[in-house]
C-alpha cells in the first residue's frame, strides 16, 4: 500500500470533506452523508464492531487503514481511529487506493 491515499485524504480534509471522530462519523453514516468510512486496523474490537455494523446497515463502504497514526497523520492530527469522507469523488478514489 503506497502513501497516495494519505495525500488524497489530506486534500479531502482541507476541502472540508472529511469528518473524524467516532460519534461524528456515526452521525454522518446515519444521515447518509458518509460516502466512505476509513477505520484504523488498530481500533479496539468494540469500535470496529460498532463502525462495521453501522456501515453495513446503512450500506456505506468501509475500508481498513493501516493504523490510527497514519490515519491521523494524513489529516494533520495526532491519531484518528475512524474518519468519514463525505464527497463521492474523493470516496471512490480513496477506496481504489486502499483496496
Amino acid at each position: 500500500m503506497n502513501g497516495q491515499w494519505k495525500s488524497l485524504l489530506g486534500l479531502a480534509y482541507r476541502a472540508r470533506k472529511v469528518i473524524s471522530g467516532e460519534e461524528l462519523v456515526l452521525k454522518e453514516v446515519r444521515n447518509k452523508r458518509a460516502k466512505l468510512v476509513l477505520l484504523a486496523d488498530d481500533a479496539s474490537s468494540n469500535t470496529k464492531k460498532k463502525i462495521t455494523d453501522k456501515c453495513s446497515f446503512y450500506k456505506v463502504p468501509l475500508v481498513i487503514a493501516p493504523n490510527r497514526y497514519e490515519l491521523g497523520q494524513s489529516i494533520g492530527k495526532e491519531e484518528r481511529v475512524v474518519v468519514a469522507v463525505t464527497e463521492e469523488g474523493f470516496a471512490k478514489k480513496l477506496k481504489l487506493l486502499l483496496e
